[in-house]
């Protein structure tokens, strides 16, 4: 007879699933958002949800700048433009800043160090918090997985 694996209270997987129906890291659902800033330089930019959603496939591949610390950068618009994308635990990813190649080269490092301030930020937010944020429209989701929103 298998062993049976044993569960704490608090484990999200049901005390009689089995080894193969608990989620495996990579199984977590992956999620996109937008800031609202973004939002707006993106529309001003002609960037869409789509691309954003394909720019967040490539991110998930690993397909992007990893800038430490849950904060990553990665290419746009047919490398015209950067986006800064910042990490909730590797679940929850939020596009929250967009630059145009022409006009600057990259953030520096008191920007960097911001960044990492937010994504820390973004890391302790609850489930309510969260759902705060998307009710207010601070938040936008663009991307759950691989699917658009849109």
């Amino acid at each position: 007879m298998p062993h049976t694996p044993t569960f704490s209270l608090s484990s999200p997987v049901a005390p009689s699933a089995t080894l193969a129906e608990i989620p495996k890291p990579d199984d977590v659902a992956k999620r996109a958002f937008k800031t609202a800033w973004f939002a707006k330089a993106a529309r001003r930019a002609r960037i869409d949800d789509a691309e954003l959603c394909v720019a967040f496939a490539a991110i998930l591949k690993g397909q992007c700048d990893d800038l430490g610390d849950g904060v990553y950068k990665r290419r746009l618009d047919r490398n015209r433009h950067r986006s800064i994308v910042v990490s909730k635990s590797r679940s929850l990813w939020i596009y929250t800043y967009l630059f145009a190649k022409k006009d600057r080269a990259n953030i520096n490092d008191s920007e960097l160090e911001a960044f990492r301030k937010l994504a820390k930020a973004y890391d302790a937010l609850t489930d309510q918090q969260l759902s705060k944020l998307l009710e207010n429209k601070d938040l936008v989701e663009i991307c759950h997985g691989s699917e658009a929103q849109i």
